[in-house]
């Protein structure tokens, strides 16, 4: 079956069809690093990676470029406010160097934690200020942006076709009903491409119009460029980048190159927790870290994550996760009887079951589908076969199939979870919590030994 995608352009499913035989250029909005990303932010980048492991499934080389925000994203999307690497300055007294490279680092281990491939091409956009002005400077040459005492602002009446992502009508916003009225815009809704930096900004570089920073769309178009050409296959994001983000990176690249530039946008749903919204704004986010903390592996999360379709929303809560694990738990159980058998299965029937789960991701990333044509594969009478099969779609899954291993007791799940923060303690340098913990295990009848990638447990 011919891979299929959701074009959020188009609002429909599309044959995906690369610019270059078995080749796929994907951009991906990668992360404002001034803070840890919580486990929303990340489902996206697990709906980033399955696409890719999709993609090369396909027999597709995937060239996969993820910026990292480094500057010019305020706290409001949509211009105004504070410099978030800036503020983050303010808070903690260091230089935005210093914290942007201290939650990339941060940011690089989780994803590796999760599986997620790390893309081809990372790059900052302070690396990439040069790339940017030109841009800017063609766009007003064009007279598709105009100067303003605060910045080179893009001037959306001039694209007539402003909008066609997220469906706004421009008449409706002429008032500021999307965004706060600045009196230095000619429309409400006009972006700023380069904004005027005040002599005390921290972040700053030289330009024709006096010494500034970048706006943060402005980086997406240059950066997607440069790695990747005027056109390419695929720009992934959150749907919170539908209306503002992506709909301004359209105007101002077809603006600026006179064609369409990128031929697929795909969107992962939000993350609830509880039901309602997460955010950092609101303080009710969670990070790797604190799922580790409560007894969970990455890779558990990771398998919650995957039984939602990336286009629905998808509801965290503690207790689901806590079935995620036992379910984990049970599939890897059965997994390990099909590797102890040497019984021949029918050839006809795995492959049967391999061409329903081509259908399944190939049907825009269903990958909850394709997780349930696993889950009755091992169903199957026990046979190292379907061991190798399973092993094969989990070149999609990145579940660690091929690296699970007998139980060697049966912990308790409430020492299992003390080790585990404990193991967290000692990654933190909090050794009076780790001894602690030590003590705690050691109460209940097991011992606990360190090892260089994590640690065990054992009967006393």
């Amino acid at each position: 079956m011919q891979l299929r995608v959701y074009n959020t352009l188009t609002r429909k499913k599309e044959e995906f069809v690369s610019l270059k035989p078995q080749q796929a250029g994907i951009y991906s909005c990668g992360p404002t690093v001034y803070k840890y990303a919580h486990i929303g932010n990340l489902r996206a980048y697990v709906f980033m990676d399955e696409l890719r492991r999709i993609l090369e499934y396909n027999g597709y080389k995937v060239k996969s470029v993820m910026n990292i925000t480094d500057v010019g994203h305020l706290v409001s999307d949509a211009d105004d406010g504070e410099d978030k690497m800036e503020r983050s300055a303010h808070e903690t007294g260091k230089t935005p160097l210093e914290i942007a490279a201290f939650y990339t680092d941060q940011f690089m281990k989780d994803i590796d934690a999760l599986n997620i491939k790390r893309p081809t091409v990372c790059p900052k956009a302070t690396d990439n200020i040069p790339e940017m002005i030109a841009i800017v400077q063609a766009l007003l040459d064009k007279g598709y942006a105009y100067e303003t005492e605060d910045g080179i602002y893009f001037s959306v009446e001039k694209f007539p076709e402003y909008g066609k992502l997220s469906g706004i009508n421009l008449s409706e916003q002429r008032h500021g009903a999307r965004v706060e009225v600045n009196d230095f815009k000619r429309h409400p809704v006009d972006f700023a491409l380069w904004k005027k930096a005040a002599p005390n900004h921290l972040q700053q570089w030289d330009s024709p119009w006096g010494r500034g920073f970048p706006g943060w769309h402005i980086e997406c178009t240059a950066m997607s460029k440069k790695y990747l050409g005027e056109t390419f296959d695929i720009h992934t994001g959150g749907v919170d980048h539908i209306p503002i983000h992506h709909e301004n990176e359209i105007a101002q690249a077809e603006c600026w190159l006179g064609h369409k530039a990128v031929n697929y946008w795909m969107h992962s749903e939000f993350m609830l927790i509880d039901g309602g919204k997460m955010s950092k704004s609101l303080g009710n986010t969670y990070t790797v870290t604190d799922v580790v903390q409560r007894g969970y592996r990455p890779v558990e999360f990771r398998y919650f994550c995957l039984n939602v379709h990336y286009r629905q929303k998808i509801n965290f809560t503690w207790d689901g996760l806590a079935a995620a694990k036992t379910a984990y738990g049970k599939l890897c159980a059965q997994l390990l009887a099909h590797k102890a058998s040497d019984v021949p299965s029918d050839p006809d029937v795995l492959a049967s079951y391999k061409e329903k789960f081509v259908a399944a991701i190939n049907d825009d990333l269903n990958v909850p589908l394709a997780l349930g044509v696993l889950w009755n594969l091992v169903k199957l009478p026990k046979s190292r076969d379907v061991y190798n099969l399973a092993l094969d779609f989990d070149k999609v899954f990145a579940l660690d199939l091929d690296k699970i291993v007998p139980p060697k007791e049966d912990v308790p799940d409430d020492v299992q979870q003390l080790a585990q923060a404990r193991f967290a303690a000692r990654q933190a340098k909090n050794w009076a919590e780790s001894d602690r913990l030590r003590e705690e295990i050691a109460r209940r009848g097991y011992e606990v030994r360190d090892k260089a990638d994590g640690f065990e447990l054992s009967k006393k």
